[in-house]
Parts: structure tokens; sequence; C-alpha cells
């Protein structure tokens, strides 16, 4: 194999993945549009100054991708904190701060992580919010 072909095959290996696994950009009714259609949201309230957003990010990619069901059943939303952090979604859920993850399903809740980054507490949710997408 030609150094070339060798060097675009490994960049396109490694992009991949991560395109499989981006979030939607929050944008005003995305939220409400998804859980009337009878989806099951995981918002990301973030920031990216944010180391403690970076880390929880981390876990939720190493997640996702050692199950594919999560990205597969879910629909993940990442929410600028430093757009949105004064907004009406965040002031309806009541959003303390960034680092904020939130699970909803039709109008319920089904759970919130706010700055937790250990890899068992997301899992937790995010199997939450799956068993809601799956049922």
């Amino acid at each position: 194999m030609k150094r070339r072909d060798f060097l675009t095959f490994t960049a396109a290996a490694l992009v991949a993945p991560a395109a499989l696994q981006a979030a939607t950009e929050y944008s005003p009714g995305l939220v409400q549009k998804a859980l009337a259609e009878g989806k099951t949201v995981f918002l990301d309230f973030k920031a990216s100054w944010c180391s403690t957003c970076a880390r929880q990010e981390r876990v939720i990619n190493v997640l996702k991708s050692e199950n594919p069901a999560y990205a597969a059943n879910i629909t993940f939303v990442n929410v600028d904190w430093d757009k949105y952090g004064r907004s009406d979604l965040a002031k309806s859920l009541n959003i303390p701060r960034r680092s904020t993850l939130v699970v909803l399903k039709g109008d319920k809740e089904l759970g919130r992580i706010v700055a937790g980054t250990g890899k068992d507490q997301i899992k937790a949710l995010m199997d939450t919010a799956l068993a809601a997408a799956m049922a």
C-alpha cells in the first residue's frame, strides 16, 4: 500500500467513529419537536471551556462506542451553555449550571447528573435513556 493511501485510509478510519457519535447542536424548538415525535432526548448542557464538560463528553463517547444502541436509539443534543444557559429550555428544566446532563421522554424528566463524571454514573443515565427509548 502506498504511504498516501495508508494515511488517507487511517485518517478516514479515525474520523468515521467520531461522525457516528456526533450529537445534534441545540436550536430553539429542537427538543420539543423530538419529544413530540416520541424520541428519548439526552441533553448535555456544556461549554467549550469547561473541563468537567469535556470529561463528561469523553465518557459519553466511550460508552457510545462500547454500545452502538445508545446512538441508534437516543437523540443526543448538545446545548451550548454560553449561548443557551439562560434560555427558556434551561429555565423550564431548572438547569443549575453547565456540565448538567438530562434525559427526557414525553413530558417527563427521567434523570439528571450535575457535574458528575463517573463512567458508572453516566452509564446508568444512558441506560435509563435506552430503556425508555426501547419501551
